[in-house]
């Protein structure tokens, strides 16, 4: 008699995938940005692929099973980054188990705070932070689930009651 199969789900890692829409980011030089992102959000290197000249023309990180796309800036050909545009935005969004320590992991690789992690009233514990090449990161960790209703007069009521969010642009 055979035995059934497990109904155990796999703890094999899924390989990344790149999703409908995908982050490219251009970057001043995207060795320091995958450095960077592999110390502050704990991305995978997946693929380099340097120019002649040293330059990276394509690059792509895993975060959480998904891609997000590198290439350093090159003016000449019209891709510039955030700190030569003098900002951006853009923010990209990561939903994570803790937000907590990976805004702090975030901060000691070099992110500056935009916004401290606190609980939000949409139901998440939330902050943000700018990464040393320009772009600005929320993240979060959902803590509970609200209806649509919920959710609007939670809105209406924390703007009646803060009308400037605590955050630092520049």
């Amino acid at each position: 008699m055979s035995k059934a199969p497990s109904k155990r789900p796999s703890k094999a890692k899924k390989a990344p995938t790149f999703q409908s829409i995908s982050p490219h980011l251009v970057v001043p030089n995207s060795a320091d940005a995958i450095a960077f992102y592999t110390a502050a959000f704990g991305a995978t290197e997946v693929l380099r692929i340097p120019m002649p000249d040293g330059k990276i023309i394509h690059a792509a990180i895993e975060l959480d099973g998904l891609f997000v796309m590198l290439t350093d800036e090159t003016p000449e050909w019209g891709s510039l980054s955030p700190k030569t545009l003098k900002g951006t935005p853009v923010t990209i969004h990561l939903t994570v188990a803790d937000v907590d320590s990976v805004f702090a992991r975030a901060v000691e690789a070099g992110a500056v705070v935009r916004m401290p992690v606190a609980d939000q009233f949409w139901g998440d514990r939330y902050g943000i932070v700018q990464d040393p090449f320009g772009h600005t990161w929320s993240i979060a960790t959902h803590q509970r689930k609200m209806t649509q209703d919920e959710l609007r007069a939670a809105a209406l009521d924390a703007m009646a009651h803060s009308p400037k969010p605590d955050c630092k642009g520049d």
